[in-house]
């Protein structure tokens, strides 16, 4: 009898989930994102991304985020780190989706700020050599490609292409990245 009683819960879960609203305009959602930049060693160069949505209408919103990327460079046999702190703002539309919207494809356009440090602001390397790249703070914009599928009501889960076009940067300015997600509706 309880096995009977757990299915018809379930049950109802199940299509209470399928029927209900989403991506209602007002609508916040909380995301956090990791993922790979596009260099050799993914476990050493990744990010770290915060961010909040708003929702508007027609599935589009709103994005903000504070971003973390961290990489190593080779210098002989030494490793140096660079680190990049952004903050990001922009606006995501809604390419392609079903009609219950469990599935969709967005596209967003950002403008970014940050700041970064180049072996956190050691110019003098144990050798003598001297590091030539600056830092200090940069700007730009930034694209993004999601495939964005709903694990519940509240939970997506966020599969995204990243670029990133950056200027006031002693670095290459093109930066693309691939990662990961999780958003958390209110």
């Amino acid at each position: 009898m309880k096995r009977y009683i757990f299915a018809v819960m379930l049950l109802m879960v199940c299509i209470t989930a399928v029927q209900a609203q989403r991506m209602l305009p007002k609508q916040k959602g909380l995301e956090i994102n990791a993922g790979a930049l596009s260099n050799k060693k993914p476990a050493q160069n990744y990010y770290l991304n915060i961010a909040m949505s708003v929702y508007g209408k027609k599935g589009n919103y709103q994005l903000w985020a504070l971003e973390y990327n961290h990489e190593y460079r080779s210098y002989r046999d030494l490793s140096i780190p660079l680190e990049t702190y952004f903050a990001e703002g922009g606006y995501s539309l809604q390419l392609l989706g079903d009609y219950r919207k469990t599935i969709t494809l967005n596209a967003a356009l950002t403008g970014v700020a940050g700041y970064e440090t180049i072996n956190r602001g050691k110019d003098l390397l144990y050798d003598g050599a001297v590091i030539k790249n600056g830092e200090g703070f940069v700007y730009g914009a930034g694209g993004r490609l999601s495939l964005e599928t709903y694990l519940s009501n509240r939970f997506v889960l966020l599969i995204q292409g990243r670029a990133k076009m950056l200027w006031g940067t002693s670095r290459e300015q093109f930066r693309p990245s691939a990662g990961l997600g999780l958003r958390f509706n209110f």
